[in-house]
């Protein structure tokens, strides 16, 4: 019911060697290795180096939260929403996105590029694709994207959708990720630590369709 909650089984899982279950119970955890010795109490742990580039969000999810979040985020930044049932290809979607960026990564305000779609839409691209091609379709385009949003500049990206944030990480080769501070409950900024290549340097924020509140993609690049 609570965060006391959490800290409460946290401690009475101090000896077991195996936990399982939903991810709020790590709130507990730490402080058992802390009474054991084994962890620093230090109030830093979430500290990034900072933040430096462009500001970008892309969305490939189609929840009820992320369209809420495009549709408040319309009212602010700059947003293209790509639709690949009028244009099912992934490198010409790319394309699109790509002209439309010039010009517009050099401001104070983040820049939002979506391929999310209210449910009549999925289910047209669907029928038309097959379920498992429509999901790669944009997960090849907006991957391809975030490609190109780091090569000019952008250095703060957020992702919004799990199948999503999985084809961009892989595409820019992040093998690693520091977590800093949450900007949503479960949604915390990271930090690309890939060395001696891009995108080193690189500050995501990857979040499933679901979370955030209705103005996420606004507040992310001021926590």
């Amino acid at each position: 019911m609570t965060e006391a909650h959490l800290h409460a089984l946290g401690r009475a899982c101090a000896g077991h060697a195996l936990v399982t279950g939903g991810s709020g119970i790590a709130m507990g955890l730490p402080q058992n290795f802390r009474d054991q010795g084994l962890l620093p109490d230090r109030s830093d742990a979430d500290a990034l180096p900072a933040p430096r580039g462009a500001m970008a969000v892309l969305a490939g999810s189609c929840s009820r939260a992320t369209l809420a979040q495009i549709g408040l985020a319309r009212l602010h930044v700059p947003v293209l929403e790509l639709d690949p049932l009028a244009t099912p290809d992934a490198a010409a979607l790319a394309a699109e996105a790509e002209a439309w960026m010039e010009g517009k990564l050099s401001g104070a305000r983040p820049v939002v590029i979506a391929a999310s779609a209210p449910p009549e839409k999925v289910a047209a691209l669907q029928q038309a694709l097959g379920r498992e091609a429509a999901g790669a379709l944009v997960e090849r385009a907006l991957a391809g994207i975030a490609a190109a949003l780091v090569a000019r500049g952008v250095g703060r990206l957020v992702v919004a959708g799990g199948e999503t944030s999985g084809a961009v990480v892989q595409r820019l080769g992040i093998a690693a990720l520091r977590i800093g501070p949450q900007i949503d409950p479960g949604v915390p900024w990271t930090y690309a630590e890939t060395a001696g290549a891009e995108p080193a340097g690189l500050h995501l924020a990857l979040k499933s369709g679901n979370f955030g509140a209705r103005d996420f993609f606004l507040k992310a690049f001021t926590a």
